[in-house]
């Protein structure tokens, strides 16, 4: 999958995640309790854990915060009750989008992400309706001015899948998920750091976004992950740099 400005892209969603920092940490305590009680409060015995450890320290939240959440989580607590569940549906153009939740009320989520849907011009689907597009992989993006040579040299000998270049210059180090934490380490003991890394959901086909379309869909990611039961919204959606330039004026 060719990425058509993909590090424009990144950038956007991590403008805007900063601008949700106190929303963003009370999803991250939440994801790092249930982790906790789910494999244990260590996270070098728990992959789970770890990728929400480094989730967390990647938004800037202190250690000692992210510690209380997994020593809480690990001896039981409020995160008992809390289901999770995933949503799939449709935004402008066909656009796939998957939502991950953790709830204590199914009936308020679900109702809650149809409302957004339907206020931005998008439609919730049934389950598998665009799962199938999506596989759950390791992404470790550099930016376009990083020693590409280098990173594939490191990344493939730490056992890392593949290495993408995007239209717009930065590159891509894809994995296994299981891959991912061994190639991370690998990297940044090479002083590789990657602009931004993670356990996600790929998308195989891109849907790129402009004019109308790019600003209805903008609006529409943006109000799923306002939602307070949802912790992490996945898309196929790509927007051009025209429409990522005027949502920034």
């Amino acid at each position: 999958m060719a990425g058509h400005s993909k590090w424009a892209n990144i950038k956007h969603r991590k403008a805007a995640e900063d601008k949700k920092r106190g929303k963003i940490f009370t999803k991250l305590i939440r994801e790092i309790t249930v982790a906790a009680r789910e494999g244990g409060g260590d996270p070098d015995d728990n992959p789970r854990l770890r990728l929400a450890w480094d989730r967390a320290l990647a938004n800037n939240m202190p250690k000692d915060t992210i510690q209380r959440a997994a020593e809480r989580g690990a001896g039981g607590g409020q995160a008992e009750a809390l289901d999770e569940v995933r949503y799939e549906g449709y935004g402008p153009d066909g656009a796939a989008i998957m939502i991950d939740c953790m709830t204590d009320n199914k009936n308020r989520t679900v109702s809650d992400v149809r409302y957004v849907f339907s206020r931005h011009n998008g439609k919730l689907g049934a389950d598998g309706s665009v799962g199938y597009l999506f596989s759950r992989q390791g992404s470790l993006t550099f930016e376009p001015e990083a020693d590409s040579d280098h990173v594939l040299e490191v990344a493939l000998e730490a056992g890392a899948d593949d290495l993408i270049q995007t239209d717009d210059g930065a590159f891509e180090v894809v994995t296994a998920p299981g891959d991912y934490a061994a190639v991370k380490a690998a990297l940044e003991a090479a002083g590789l750091v990657p602009a931004a890394a993670d356990v996600t959901m790929r998308p195989s086909t891109v849907v790129e976004l402009g004019g109308d379309s790019a600003r209805v869909c903008m609006n529409l990611l943006d109000g799923l992950e306002d939602l307070d039961d949802v912790q992490r919204v996945y898309t196929n959606v790509e927007f051009t740099a025209d429409a990522l330039a005027e949502s920034t004026e």
